[in-house]
């Protein structure tokens, strides 16, 4: 019998042959340096490296310790402000949070001046609010809701280390009075204890760059997990998360890049990063080492070789790659 897709083997050569040149090309750059105003990530291993691609038809690439955990961080922001959207409604969400890139740090204690509001939910304050939203609607119930979503969108039951969300708790005095200031400014009514008890708890859940890669395919495949078929996310919560995470996702590197990546992404100072290329792939990195941006050193690398390899970028004239892509999937 003739195989139904013949494509698929020259597919896997293609796809398996540049993640490995990538990965060689980028494990040797031991620039940057592990977050360590969190204690325990100053305790992770900088040198391991992974690289893993998910396609939204359910196919899987992995390389290098890609199926190590770490902590997903700031990782988590997008699929929990998937989550809100979907839960409270676009309009109820937009009210207390913006969706205009900052220019500032991750952990900047500013708000926009003309709203009084967060700039945008990929930034602590964004993030805070964000969590606030869901405590206040779910109580108690909004960390297992939280964690139930991100481990359908992963297809695997996720778990948060406790080590970690204890490290965060002891020691985030700023993500504290970034808490009260929301409260102050109304951003914020729920108990703050209970909304960061919820952030720190969300920061620390532990995944896998074949997590981050399939979590990102569930993206891509809009909102449905390829794998599975669970419909994990509403396609119109994910449609705005990924104009969001395009435009604000890299923190205060995101113009940058639009520009030499172009895709949806999101980091975490736990080394990872996710990248969706809408309708075809999920793509996670696992890299500790950190630039002065917060984003993992060897991570930005590897998106923007896979973006120019593959043909990856949302505005490539030819578009070469990625149609090459899809059509062999």
């Amino acid at each position: 019998m003739n195989d139904p897709a013949p494509g698929r083997a020259a597919i896997d050569e293609v796809v398996h042959g540049s993640l490995e040149a990538v990965y060689r090309k980028c494990r040797d750059d031991t620039s940057g340096a592990v977050a360590d105003y969190i204690p325990e990530l100053a305790r992770v291993d900088a040198d391991r490296f992974g690289i893993a691609v998910a396609t939204a038809e359910g196919r899987l690439w992995r390389f290098g310790d890609a199926d190590d955990e770490f902590t997903m961080q700031s990782v988590s922001k997008c699929l929990v402000f998937c989550m809100a959207l979907e839960l409270l409604g676009r309009r109820q969400v937009f009210e207390f949070v913006g969706v205009e890139p900052s220019g500032d740090a991750f952990n900047a204690i500013v708000f926009d001046p003309h709203t009084g509001r967060p700039f945008n939910p990929m930034v602590n304050a964004g993030a805070i609010t964000i969590a606030g939203l869901l405590y206040g609607a779910l109580g108690d119930g909004a960390m297992p809701a939280l964690l139930e979503r991100l481990s359908r969108a992963a297809g695997r039951d996720l778990k948060v280390s406790e080590a970690v969300y204890v490290s965060e708790r002891e020691t985030g005095h700023r993500n504290r009075a970034i808490a009260h200031l929301l409260l102050n400014v109304g951003a914020l009514s729920a108990p703050v204890e209970a909304v960061l008890d919820l952030y720190f708890r969300q920061c620390s859940i532990l995944a896998s760059a074949v997590d981050l890669a399939r979590m990102g395919a569930t993206l891509a495949n809009i909102g449905k997990n390829p794998v599975t078929g669970d419909p994990v996310f509403d396609v119109a919560a994910v449609r705005d998360t990924l104009a969001v995470m395009f435009t604000c996702g890299m923190y205060d590197y995101s113009g940058h890049w639009a520009i030499d990546v172009g895709m949806p992404a999101k980091s975490g100072v736990g080394g990872g990063i996710l990248g969706v290329v809408n309708r075809q792939l999920g793509i996670g990195t696992f890299s500790p080492r950190l630039d002065a941006k917060g984003n993992s050193v060897r991570g930005v690398e590897v998106c923007r070789r896979l973006a120019d390899d593959l043909g990856l970028h949302a505005f490539e004239c030819t578009n070469y790659g990625s149609s090459f892509v899809r059509g062999m999937l």
